[in-house]
């Protein structure tokens, strides 16, 4: 299957957000994505900045005791930089805090118009005060030392694309790109669309992180913050995705302390929940299912999967199957035959939306049809999937008689 965007035509794309959050690292792979040139503010002042006499300045240019001076000609050589690279190759990838100019107001105006004529496409990652503290500490970067204490910036008041640092580079990239326009085509020739290769379905099944709800940053900050109150290997939590919480737990805590796990881990996750958003087109694609058709699978306890449907708009469905439920978890076909079997329904005329490798390995073993949906794992790792999908909004269902038949909606 193709995993090939069409990329929009260019624009300048400016990457923000407070010092720690990842700006370069993005930047610089959305620059080489869209084969633009980068332009970091770091990269374009402080090297003549920090090689300055000590007596030019007094103290470093980042204290407070130079006001807004060295901030606002830093700014005027980026702006200027970019009116120029921009007028030769068309569009470049700007990484700077922008704080005035997301402000709006004459900054923005100033650097909007060095730009060019197209809108540029706002990037804004934000993140966790203790999670960004912790990066800057790792970096250990002198600048750091000395720049002052502020609070987080607030979110730009412009049109903007928010992603969270929480995220891998990978994530934020697929997220920023896909906001910006840049889809993965849906073949129209898949067989789940002919109806001589694929009869029409009965049910729709759909798990819930990273299907229905964009949890994976959630559940990457709040698994983390597990990890390391137990001391644990955060890296562990990526590598065992899709799995369900208690198994994740004895992998993190081990046997003595999985109470306490449990429990905590229900605790970080319910109260993160509100900071999580749909998939795109979760609501339209959900609410086309009858009720008496559709199902939610999840790894998630009860509690937290009302939670994260509730934080996304969306009902608890009738039909619900949680870890609550179940002797096997995914990638074991039980939640799966279990769902299946509530609706009075054959698993093999389910269909099933997945995001993980694990749970597309446990619907396939229930005899299921799966769409996998991108945004957590690697287009590689779900290649068990028959279609893959940037997003519900790609995807239609119609009623066929007594059926339900899935269509591309481009």
């Amino acid at each position: 299957m193709s995993t090939e965007c069409q990329p929009p035509p260019a624009r300048c794309i400016l990457v923000a957000g407070p010092a720690g959050s990842g700006k370069s690292t993005l930047a610089t792979a959305l620059a080489v994505r869209r084969g633009l040139p980068l332009l970091d503010l770091d990269t374009l002042t402080n090297p003549l900045l920090d090689g300055l006499p000590a007596s030019v300045l007094g103290e470093h240019w980042l204290a407070p005791a130079h006001g807004t001076a060295i901030r606002d000609a830093r700014y005027a050589a980026l702006t200027a930089v970019a009116a120029e690279v921009t007028a030769t190759a068309g569009a470049a990838v700007l990484v700077a805090p922008f704080t005035a100019e997301l402000a709006g107001g004459a900054a923005w105006d100033r650097l909007r118009a060095a730009l060019g004529p197209a809108d540029p496409v706002v990037v804004w990652i934000h993140g966790d005060a203790e999670l960004l503290a912790r990066r800057r500490a790792h970096r250990q970067a002198e600048r750091d030392r000395h720049r002052p204490d502020t609070a987080a910036p607030p979110q730009p008041a412009v049109p903007h694309i928010t992603v969270d640092a929480e995220l891998t580079t990978e994530q934020q990239l697929f997220r920023v790109l896909r906001a910006a326009g840049e889809r993965l085509p849906v073949p129209a020739d898949a067989p789940l669309f002919d109806p001589a290769a694929t009869p029409d379905f009965d049910a729709v099944l759909f798990d819930l992180d990273g299907t229905l709800a964009d949890s994976t940053a959630s559940v990457t900050r709040c698994w983390d913050r597990l990890a390391r109150e137990f001391g644990a290997p955060a890296g562990l939590v990526q590598e065992n995705h899709g799995q369900p919480a208690d198994v994740l737990v004895g992998v993190l805590v081990g046997p003595d302390r999985q109470a306490a796990g449990r429990a905590r881990i229900r605790e970080l996750e319910i109260t993160d929940a509100p900071s999580i958003d749909p998939i795109p087109g979760a609501h339209q694609f959900f609410s086309s299912v009858p009720e008496q058709r559709r199902a939610i699978v999840t790894s998630g306890v009860r509690d937290l999967a009302t939670a994260r449907l509730g934080a996304v708009g969306l009902p608890v469905p009738r039909t619900m199957v949680t870890f609550d439920d179940v002797e096997h978890g995914k990638p074991h076909p039980e939640p799966y035959l279990l769902a299946a079997r509530r609706l009075g329904l054959d698993p093999a005329r389910c269909l099933v939306f997945e995001d993980a490798p694990a749970g597309i390995a446990s619907a396939r073993a229930a005899g299921c049809r799966v769409v996998g949906v991108l945004g957590t794992s690697p287009a590689a790792e779900l290649a068990g999937a028959e279609l893959l999908v940037d997003g519900l909004d790609r995807l239609i269902l119609v009623r066929q008689g007594e059926g339900l038949r899935l269509l591309p909606a481009n």
